[in-house]
């Protein structure tokens, strides 16, 4: 066996335990930061059922598959076969002929056609795998905004539910006012729309958490508990706390970006591929086995031994190589522009993520003073109501206030954990 051969080997065992390990390391990176155990047991149950992913997984096979035969491609191919004849002929002893030969096809590499698939399936195989870990990265992710978005859900609907029960209870003060000649029939319808906007916004909110539910549900690959989300749905376990800034270079270690260099190397190679096929092919043939077929009469079984070389030039082959050369350097060009988009793109998430995580920071302590605000006014309205002159009016536009304050403040949790969890993702999965 060769040194370059037993390498490629080498490279191959090596590519493969690498890619389990870089599984490995994702599953103990992601359990470190999303440290809730209802959606640690989301993200198990998805890594393990989702579709995408064991699509992902399915082309990885393919490839490796793949890989493992461009490998072997300038190994020589051995068969083995069996024929015989009888012949009979009036006036003659019937005649018995035989061959059992081995025989041998090996091309020698002359032009590194054999190398350049070679390469190109290795650069293959490590785009797929990168593929793969990037449709993991994506499937943690949407699980985990998922689920976080489920908690905003709840948050509101918990919040709506509070403001129903205290709309209802102001219902039934100002018919009881109205009754004693306190307030007015206005008053009272207006207390009335307020708590059927605020019944109907419940409404509207369950229907919207079922349907997440239900998304959930495909998302994770199979039915998911609602009453175990409902107790479980909160915006804690999300260990991750972004920096002030990162370095460029961190881009390298997304796996998109690293697919889309693979990608780029497999269609170099088949650059090298196309253009070797204007060069000569060698390859030889041999043969050996046993017979008795070698011109005698009567002949026991003897042993044949046969090679043949061949060395072919393309002269002419209706413009295909150029073809096929102009088509592979067309497909590396396009590479190369995916590879460049994919360097912009993950730039853009990454500025993106970091901005939606400062700015939500500052958004989500304005927004808890907004409430506290809200809730001083809304009470000191009612005791203004109850104590002196001052109309409904100004008791419902606080209450309206804050029912808006605090939903608000749910969508601004939930917003502050979509950026660190876009930046998460931006990373490549690295904290």
């Amino acid at each position: 066996m060769s040194i370059i051969r037993l390498f490629w080997i080498v490279v191959v065992w090596l590519g493969c335990h690498i890619t389990i390990f870089a599984q490995t390391a994702d599953s103990v990176a992601w359990r470190q930061v999303f440290t809730n155990p209802q959606l640690a047991a989301l993200i198990d149950t998805a890594l393990q059922k989702n579709a995408d992913l064991r699509t992902a997984c399915l082309n990885v096979e393919q490839a490796e598959a793949q890989l493992r035969t461009a490998r072997l491609a300038t190994l020589p191919g051995l068969t083995i076969g069996a024929e015989g004849t009888l012949t009979d002929t009036k006036g003659q002893p019937t005649s018995k002929t035989y061959n059992i030969p081995l025989t041998m096809n090996w091309e020698i590499d002359l032009a590194g056609r054999l190398r350049g698939e070679k390469r190109a399936a290795v650069a293959s195989f490590w785009s797929t795998a990168e593929t793969e870990r990037a449709v993991r990265l994506r499937l943690i992710a949407a699980v985990a905004a998922q689920y976080y978005q489920l908690a905003m859900m709840h948050a509101q609907l918990s919040v709506t539910q509070q403001s129903v029960e205290n709309a209802r209870t102001t219902l039934e003060v100002m018919q009881t006012m109205k009754e004693v000649g306190m307030q007015n029939e206005a008053a009272v319808s207006a207390a009335q729309a307020t708590y059927l906007n605020v019944k109907a916004q419940e409404n509207t909110l369950q229907q919207q958490i079922k349907a997440a539910e239900n998304a959930m549900s495909v998302l994770v690959g199979a039915p998911t508990s609602a009453p175990a989300l409902q107790r479980a749905a909160s915006f804690e376990g999300l260990a991750f706390e972004p920096a002030a800034n990162y370095p460029l270079e961190i881009l390298a270690h997304r796996p998109d970006v690293r697919a889309a260099e693979y990608a780029l190397k497999a269609q170099m190679a088949q650059v090298d591929v196309a253009r070797a096929a204007f060069y000569p092919r060698l390859n030889i043939t041999a043969s050996a086995g046993w017979t008795n077929n070698v011109g005698q009469v009567v002949n026991p079984g003897q042993m044949l031994l046969s090679a043949i070389g061949s060395l072919v030039q393309p002269l002419f082959s209706k413009g295909q190589n150029r073809a096929n050369l102009r088509i592979a350097k067309a497909r590396q060009e396009q590479a190369l522009v995916a590879f460049n988009q994919a360097l912009l793109v993950a730039g853009a998430e990454l500025s993106d993520a970091l901005t939606a995580c400062r700015l939500s920071n500052e958004r989500l302590q304005l927004r808890q003073q907004e409430v506290a605000a809200a809730e001083r006014t809304y009470e000191v309205s009612k005791l203004l109501m109850q104590n002196s002159s001052n109309t409904y009016l100004e008791v419902l536009t606080a209450q309206q206030s804050l029912l808006q304050a605090r939903l608000a403040l749910a969508a601004d949790c939930y917003d502050n954990i979509q950026g660190k969890i876009n930046l998460y993702k931006a990373l490549g999965g690295k904290e």
